[in-house]
């Protein structure tokens, strides 16, 4: 199997852990997957705290966020309010009512890594991280010469 295909296929094989990891959170709340993706991603990102935020970040549809943000507002687990200076620019807030669900997030999360780490030692940790983020640096460069050169071409 090339490289490719295998980085692609755990990567496939590691959001369907992590959603099966995800699925009593979201039948105990009655909570879509983006619903979670959005919780999950305003309480473990400060200052990231807008639509757009989470479009650009989880690369996810614009559509699909905004729905799941107005569901979020409609069960009480997210408040929005117009930025100080822009109003135009819309803040985002999980509400004390999201508590419960953020605090369950966090304990299955802190299952689902355990379960992905099982047998490594602390170098082999170490090592992984470090190649995760040279790749991570590498995509990131990627995507912004991709962009660069789209727009030159524009």
């Amino acid at each position: 199997m090339s490289q490719l295909k295998g980085v692609l296929l755990l990567h496939r094989r590691m959001q369907k852990l992590y959603d099966q990891h995800m699925d009593e959170i979201r039948k105990n709340f009655s909570l879509s997957r983006i619903e979670i993706t959005i919780v999950s991603f305003l309480h473990n990102n400060p200052g990231l705290d807008t639509a757009g935020d989470i479009v650009e970040y989880r690369m996810l549809s614009k559509g699909n966020v905004s729905q799941g943000i107005e569901a979020l507002i409609q069960k009480g687990y997210l408040e929005r309010f117009p930025d100080p200076v822009d109003r135009r620019r819309i803040h985002l807030s999980l509400t004390e009512h999201a508590s419960e669900i953020v605090w369950q997030i966090d304990k299955v999360k802190a299952g689902f890594y355990q379960k992905l780490s099982e047998g490594l030692s602390a170098s082999e940790i170490e090592a992984y991280e470090a190649l995760t983020e040279k790749i991570t640096k590498n995509v990131l460069n990627g995507l912004e010469s991709r962009c660069n050169t789209n727009e030159q071409q524009q």
